[in-house]
């Protein structure tokens, strides 16, 4: 029996349309030193250069482009820790809406000045999951504005499913696609995409030890939430959409998790070897392949680093 999912190609290709003129064409980079660390030819797509500094420019564009003039009047509202809000204040920006962003308590201060810099509107909220939803709520009941969801929106998956595409139209072909997991919104299109394009290939999330409910939903069938997930990596602590892991366990063949040292470590060799700027949500990747959750095996892996905003002051690995 087929299960007819919510994200198809045909709306990432028509989303790639239309956030265009507005979001960068990555590069992609390669690190010889780095192949013969993970055994295998490793293609890093980097999104930390993306507009914003994160892959999430290009979900936040197509969801706020994508909107008609009615529904987009009252402008766009989301809850964010950082990138994403970030991202729909630009893209609301650029189409003249206001932006409404609930950002919780102790959100990394780079991300939430950004966040202000693009011009949104910005409601703090205790740094739960329940406050940040009942923040929305009251946000959206004032407002009128359309909620843009970080990752649990097709419009958003769509746009964020553009990494991939491109990744194919310039690589051809790898045998692994290895994606940051957090709240599944970049999985979901990239995982739609390959399947799509390359059956054969292999799609791994990766998320970090102590925010592990994708890996525990994926094998349950159901959405697992982690109580208080605790990691470096800010970015994805969210918890697994409901609908972004119907599109993963259909889609994504495995995800494995790394802890926050290994993290770490992969983070500062990025920044040595290949001389880009990665947060530690990024780094998850290359952290898995070097580390014992992934055997590349001679193989050719394409890894999403997915952003690139970090406090320069509070770098991981400098002593306090």
């Amino acid at each position: 029996m087929t299960v007819e999912l919510p994200l198809t190609i045909a709306a990432v290709r028509d989303a790639a349309k239309r956030i265009a003129p507005y979001v960068r064409r990555t590069p992609m980079m390669n690190a010889a030193s780095l192949d013969g660390m993970a055994n295998g030819e490793l293609l890093f797509k980097c999104e930390n250069l993306q507009r914003v500094g994160a892959f999430k420019a290009r979900g936040a564009a197509n969801a706020v482009f994508a909107l008609s003039d009615a529904d987009a009047a009252a402008g766009v509202a989301t809850h964010s820790s950082g990138n994403h809000g970030a991202a729909l204040a630009r893209a609301a920006a650029l189409r003249g809406i206001p932006c409404h962003v609930v950002v919780p308590e102790g959100a990394n201060p780079v991300k939430r000045a950004a966040i202000s810099r693009f011009g949104a509107l910005i409601t703090d909220c205790p740094p739960t999951m329940a406050g940040r939803e009942e923040a929305l709520r009251a946000v959206v009941e004032r407002t009128c504005a359309h909620v843009v969801h970080p990752y649990a929106d097709t419009d958003v998956m769509a746009g964020q499913g553009t990494v991939a595409l491109e990744l194919f139209e310039d690589t051809h072909r790898f045998d692994m696609l290895i994606v940051p997991l957090g709240g599944g919104g970049l999985i979901s299109g990239c995982a739609t995409v390959a399947k799509a394009l390359q059956p054969d290939v292999t799609v791994i999330g990766v998320e970090p030890a102590g925010a592990a409910d994708a890996r525990d939903s994926f094998h349950a069938g159901a959405v697992r939430p982690v109580k208080n997930p605790e990691t470096i990596a800010d970015g994805l602590r969210a918890t697994v959409g409901e609908v972004n892991l119907k599109i993963i366990r259909s889609a994504v063949d495995d995800i494995v998790t790394v802890t926050d040292e290994e993290i770490v470590a992969a983070m500062r060799l990025i920044w040595e070897r290949l001389k880009i700027i990665v947060e530690p949500s990024a780094a998850v990747g290359l952290a898995a392949v070097l580390g014992s959750a992934l055997d590349l095996d001679g193989r050719r892996a394409a890894i999403v680093l997915t952003g690139g905003n970090v406090d320069l002051d509070h770098l991981p690995w400098l002593k306090s």
